[in-house]
């Protein structure tokens, strides 16, 4: 089983089958653009 986390803001994003227990970091899309733009103004 393996997982798919938001690295921004560390929300699950997806569960994909794999052989082994695997995290991988992607960004999330809405929360991630919204949050960096706040913070850069």
């Amino acid at each position: 089983m393996g997982t798919i986390v938001c690295q921004t803001c560390n929300s699950t994003i997806d569960h994909f089958e794999d052989e082994k227990v695997t995290v991988l970091y992607s960004k999330c899309g809405c929360c991630c653009e919204s949050h960096g733009e706040k913070e850069v103004k």
